[in-house]
């Protein structure tokens, strides 16, 4: 979502550093550069004007002037902006109630049913026990959506065909959580194509008469600069408590995410980062401006792999690799795994690559994904047997693969020859592992280096 502005700043910062310093002179060019990235990202005026002024501020400060490296003292500065815009701190949802009322607001085609069936399955992995509570009475295809949505996640959908009253529907949801347990309800209201006054009475009907705990408004982060007008506009009505931003691994231009907390004064409590139905996240401020300035994300990289990876299932295929036993079926699995972690795009993304442009990385992404599924496609052409048995795949079995996966023979036998070679690896990593214990560790390897290099000096 921020890549534009993540490239621009970059490129900003390196430029810094061929300066000794930060002064007045040469930070006028960098502050006009941050301004037009700003702006270009659809950062609001107003933001973009705070925003200068305060690395102008801060840039002018005596300890900054007296740093030794520009471009790590502007990267401090610029990155403390970014999170005192993106909120400071996480807002964690407020599921204090019993039952839990979350209320999620937004325009139609905003991805409000979708993000309400996300919630539910994050909430779910927290030990709740949600509700869906379908209350867009209008139209019935956001009904049998959130029907179809509570089938494939496993939550249950409350919904009262023929009836109109959503004060009476989300009464009676009410009634029905104290009998049956359900402790967070997930109240998906009517969206429309813009704001009217039927809607607003609507919600505001409502928020007066159950004071939902959390009332979310789910935000299209596609939306651009209109994106700041709808947050001002539900929040003077209806005072929210958070919003939610989805399709924030979008090709946009970001800038309205910056705006909106601005402007509004609420926090980004939830992000989408993907189409699949787990992938709804907290949102961490500092995590966000680490990864616009390049430097990646490893916190949430390490979470979602605890999240997504078997550890049982992992220790399992550790033990084969050890013993060179590894199966295609063991790559298969191993790459769902991996699909389920997200795309190379995402992975690219939370890693801190200097340098590494948008481009190069949608290049990367591209031609790693395309490889894989032309992996997987060549692993399923395979007979269960020749895939828990690698060792059985002669010439006549490559020439049947070749067939069924549309391959030539030579890119088949480069395949099998390069998983021969990884299950090898994989074995000799082990063995190199066990013998490196008795060997110095890396803090005096680092000193005898340090040494070394002294001494070349002598010579």
């Amino acid at each position: 979502m921020f890549d534009s502005l993540s490239e621009r700043l970059q490129e900003i910062i390196r430029k810094t550093s061929k300066n000794s310093s930060l002064t007045e002179e040469n930070m006028q060019e960098t502050l006009r550069e941050i301004r037009r990235a700003l702006l270009e990202a659809d950062v609001s005026l107003l933001v973009v004007k705070e925003f200068i002024n305060n690395i102008r501020e801060k840039a002018k400060g005596e300890n900054v002037l007296q740093g030794v490296n520009p471009s790590e003292q502007l990267v401090k500065i610029v990155h403390d902006e970014l999170i005192k815009i993106l909120g400071e701190d996480i807002s964690p949802l407020d599921l204090s109630g019993h039952p839990t009322l979350v209320m999620m607001l937004g325009l139609q085609g905003s991805g409000k049913t979708t993000s309400s069936a996300k919630l539910a399955v994050k909430l779910q992995k927290e030990g709740k026990y949600p509700l869906l509570v379908a209350c867009d009475v209008y139209r019935p295809a956001a009904i049998k959506q959130l029907q179809t949505l509570g089938q494939q996640i496993g939550v249950d959908v409350y919904t009262e065909d023929g009836n109109t009253n959503v004060e009476q529907i989300v009464r009676n949801a009410i009634n029905l959580s104290k009998e049956k347990g359900y402790n967070v309800l997930i109240l998906d209201t009517a969206g429309r194509l813009q704001i009217d006054t039927d809607m607003m009475a609507e919600l505001l009907i409502i928020d007066r008469t159950f004071k939902p705990h959390e009332k979310l408004l789910v935000i299209d982060s596609m939306m651009g600069q209109e994106a700041v007008n709808i947050a001002r506009d539900f929040n003077e009505q209806l005072d929210i408590t958070g919003l939610v931003f989805t399709k924030l691994d979008g090709d946009s231009r970001g800038g309205a995410a910056l705006s909106v907390v601005f402007s509004t004064g609420k926090p980004i409590k939830l992000t989408g980062t993907g189409e699949k139905l787990h992938a709804l996240e907290d949102f961490y401020p500092e995590r966000m401006a680490t990864r616009i300035l390049g430097m990646g994300d490893i916190v949430s990289l390490v979470e979602r792999a605890q999240e997504v990876f078997d550890e049982e299932q992992a220790l399992k295929f550790q033990e084969k690799m050890k013993k060179a036993e590894f199966t295609y079926d063991d790559f298969l699995a191993m790459q769902k795994q991996m699909k389920a972690f997200g795309s190379i795009d995402q992975l690219l993304g939370m890693l801190p690559i200097p340098g590494l442009k948008k481009e190069d990385r949608e290049l990367i992404s591209h031609h790693g994904e395309k490889e894989l599924k032309r992996i997987e496609v060549f692993i399923q052409s395979m007979t269960p047997q020749e895939r828990n048995n690698p060792m059985l795949i002669d010439t006549s079995r490559k020439k049947r693969i070749a067939k069924g996966c549309g391959m030539n023979l030579h890119d088949i036998n480069i395949f099998i020859k390069q998983f021969e070679q990884m299950r090898q690896m994989m074995k000799g990593m082990n063995g190199l592992k066990n013998k490196m214990k008795h060997l110095p560790t890396p803090g005096s390897i680092a000193d005898m280096a340090k040494a070394m290099q002294m001494m070349k000096k002598f010579k």
